[in-house]
């Protein structure tokens, strides 16, 4: 869960860097509070055997109707941040899926899913190696939660090539 949860902090955390506004300082701050309210929060819903099985629960959402995932609300305001400056400095629409083995992201209500962060359950507890490739395919496996999403939402059909964007850690 540690890679899972990272991962998501860490976007969501370049995502605000990018804006310029805040310091290095502030980004680590937010990105290590995030991180630990994020494994708090799934602490209880994390299912490495059925990684489908809570990931409503996990889901992290943002959408123009201002309404914010509270996760992150609190870990910005640890940084000072009110609502409404996070809102102007993150995406309108985003939805963030943090699952074992995945933790993909999709930007506006139409927009593809594109997966951050893949790994296949191994035998060991050790840490698993991210696949991070960029397999146009590779988050329309049959058994994966976003596979699932894009069938019930009547996209069954392989989606339109695009480009997958790599997060890398500098």
């Amino acid at each position: 869960m540690k890679t899972e949860v990272s991962t998501a902090a860490n976007f969501i955390s370049r995502l605000l860097k990018t804006t310029g506004l805040l310091s290095q300082e502030q980004l680590q701050h937010f990105s290590h509070s995030l991180e630990k309210s994020l494994g708090d929060h799934y602490k209880h819903h994390w299912f490495p055997n059925a990684p489908c099985r809570g990931s409503a629960y996990r889901c992290i959402r943002i959408n123009e109707n201002h309404k914010m995932d509270p996760v992150i609300g609190e870990a910005a305001g640890t940084i000072g941040l009110t609502r409404e400056q996070l809102f102007s400095l993150l995406p309108s629409e985003l939805t963030m899926w943090v699952d074992p083995y995945e933790v993909s992201y999709r930007i506006g209500e139409d927009g593809s899913i594109c997966v951050l962060y893949e790994s296949e359950p191994s035998s060991s507890s050790s840490s698993s190696t991210a696949s991070n490739q960029s397999q146009g395919d590779s988050n329309n496996r049959a058994g994966s939660c976003k596979g699932e999403l894009r069938v019930g939402m009547g996209r069954s059909k392989k989606p339109k090539s695009f480009t997958m964007i790599r997060i890398s850690s500098s």
